[in-house]
């Protein structure tokens, strides 16, 4: 088995759910789940990394390790590199940044990342499932991504790529035969490529599709998407995802 740590980055603001991490469902704040599958990847350690006491004292609560960082970050890969050198992880180790609004995680999928970053010659790993609706495909929301016969990624868009151009004249229905995917949000690096990726600036493609992976490609790296073996689950972003995830625990 693949030796790995993970970290949660959480913040407490948010524009749709504020405090979402602390929300209860189930009985435990959000992010307790999500602490709590991430103990069952078979992690060597998991912390949470947050800019707000609040968070701190409920983590301690539940019996997790937590540690302050800056208010300031932007994202939560800043957030997980500030987390990084407070824990003093030494380079050479993979730290999986899992999103503290999933709270129901599949555990396998988490060391799935990391194995698959231990077995190729990758800066990042990630995972990704196949669309199975032309309403995906077509949803702006939902990040696809399009790989090397290798299974590293050549780009990621919330638009339907690869666009099959002589189909979708006719009508946005889903294209027989060809391999769509669903990109999902997980991803996996070691401590130096972590420190690297957040001294890069935000590049324009970054900046235009709201996605911080091209970031990574823009600079020359490379990304592995393994097929995901388990299906992906919905995080909480808006109210209808809370009240879903609360009826699904």
């Amino acid at each position: 088995m693949q030796i790995f740590k993970v970290i949660i980055p959480v913040r407490y603001s948010s524009s749709r759910l504020p405090g979402k991490a602390l929300i209860d469902i189930a009985g435990k704040p959000m992010v307790q789940h999500v602490y709590e599958r991430a103990l069952k990847s078979g992690a060597t350690s998991v912390v949470i990394a947050t800019d707000d006491k609040r968070i701190y004292l409920a983590a301690e609560k539940f019996g997790a390790k937590a540690c302050m960082t800056s208010e300031k970050h932007q994202s939560g890969s800043d957030r997980l590199a500030e987390a990084i050198d407070i824990l003093g992880y030494s380079d050479n180790e993979i730290i999986v940044n899992v999103q503290g609004d999933e709270p129901l995680i599949e555990p396998k999928i988490i060391a799935q990342v990391a194995l698959d970053l231990a077995q190729h010659q990758a800066d990042v790993a990630t995972v990704c499932e196949p669309l199975q609706t032309a309403q995906q495909l077509f949803d702006p929301n939902v990040v696809k991504v399009v790989r090397d016969a290798q299974g590293f990624a050549l780009y990621f868009s919330r638009a339907p790529i690869p666009y099959d151009r002589d189909n979708f004249a006719l009508a946005d229905t889903m294209p027989i035969n060809v391999g769509y995917y669903h990109h999902i949000g997980l991803y996996a690096a070691r401590v130096n490529f972590w420190r690297k990726y957040v001294a890069w600036q935000p590049c324009v493609l970054e900046k235009i599709e709201h996605l911080e992976q091209l970031r990574v490609l823009w600079h020359g790296g490379k990304i592995f998407v393994g097929v995901s073996n388990y299906p992906s689950v919905i995080g909480v972003d808006t109210p209808e995802d809370l009240e879903k995830v609360r009826k699904m625990l």
